[in-house]
């Protein structure tokens, strides 16, 4: 038979016990719920698959054709409040519906997101895993990055083959356009034997056109020469027999033989030109002599004060014509 003392302590060891349940359990209903809807992931507290109204079995066909009906429901610039099936909605909760339409077909239209979300709908306690899977995917780029670093890598190449491809054609025109570098390019080529070498066979041939123009002069020679045969002759017997007076294309033929240049280099100056040099009777041979000296004059006082002439004889003074560099 128990004693007073040990069915007190029964019935107080029987009260602890029960406090530990209760105690227990308010634990318990504090802790949270995990579950598999929760704001930020997908479409939030609703099932992406009620928001288009089709099953979880519905192919990517059915997904589209109610995404479609939805949308043009809900779109902002079709919505219109007070139509047949729109009863109690606004602008605002179209807008917000429609939004919700698009993340649900969005997340359901592509294989991997809805194979995501099926797994996060049958197991709703990988809380965390499923944030990490849900922001992974949204932030991951789209395109391979292998190929964001090709393509990167091809601009930049076809950046610095510009550079250097107009580097060197505005190098190459320097040194063609400025006559101290062309002469001596000139004299180091010669000094290569670049401008010296035989024609070997099956290279360095001539242009077509340039045999092509050769044959037509041989051709055609006897005629050139019966030309000018003819010419000159009636040029004495004009100019120097009859005494004739020059006309203005004889006294231009003159001063062109007196300066010493073809007839495609003189068709090159200028009207204005032409006709100071019969102004000043140029076809005298006395008058072109006086004339030649006045713009030899000219040349020496302008190359005495052209800062550039300045510089270029420091330069031949200093470095010389057997340097070459570009920094000169």
């Amino acid at each position: 038979m128990a004693t007073p003392a040990e069915s007190c302590c029964g019935r107080g060891g029987g009260s602890a016990v029960r406090s530990w349940w209760w105690l227990s359990a308010l634990l318990l209903s504090s802790l949270p719920v995990a579950r598999a809807l929760v704001e930020g992931l997908y479409c939030g507290t609703e099932v992406c698959y009620d928001v288009l109204g089709v099953t979880r079995e519905a192919s990517k066909a059915e997904i589209a054709r109610a995404y479609r009906q939805l949308a043009r429901r809900y779109h902002p610039d079709r919505f219109r409040p007070g139509e047949p099936g729109s009863e109690g909605e606004t602008v605002e909760s179209a807008h917000r519906k429609f939004l919700l339409v698009a993340t649900a077909y969005e997340t359901l239209k592509d294989e991997d997101t809805r194979r995501d979300y099926d797994y996060m709908l049958d197991h709703p306690e990988e809380y965390y895993q499923h944030y990490y899977t849900y922001y992974r995917r949204q932030l991951t780029p789209k395109v391979d990055v292998r190929i964001v670093i090709l393509v990167t890598i091809c601009a930049i190449s076809l950046f610095q083959y510009y550079s250097w491809h107009s580097s060197y054609n505005e190098a190459i025109n320097c040194l063609a356009n400025v006559p101290k570098y062309r002469i001596q390019a000139t004299l180091i080529a010669k000094e290569q034997g670049l401008l010296n070498r035989t024609k070997e066979k099956g290279k360095n041939r001539r242009a077509k056109e340039e045999i092509r123009e050769q044959e037509e002069e041989i051709v055609l020679f006897p005629y050139y020469l019966i030309s000018y045969v003819a010419w000159y002759v009636s040029w004495v017997y004009h100019f120097t027999i009859c005494r004739e007076e020059y006309g203005d294309q004889e006294k231009l033929y003159i001063i062109r033989k007196h300066m010493k240049i073809s007839q495609s280099q003189f068709d090159r100056l200028d009207e204005a030109t032409r006709q100071s040099f019969l102004e000043k009777h140029l076809w005298v041979k006395e008058n072109f002599e006086l004339y030649r000296a006045e713009q030899e004059e000219e040349m020496k006082v302008k190359m005495a004060t052209d800062p550039k002439m300045k510089r270029y004889r420091r330069w031949r003074k200093n470095e010389g014509p057997g340097r070459l560099t570009f920094d000169d």
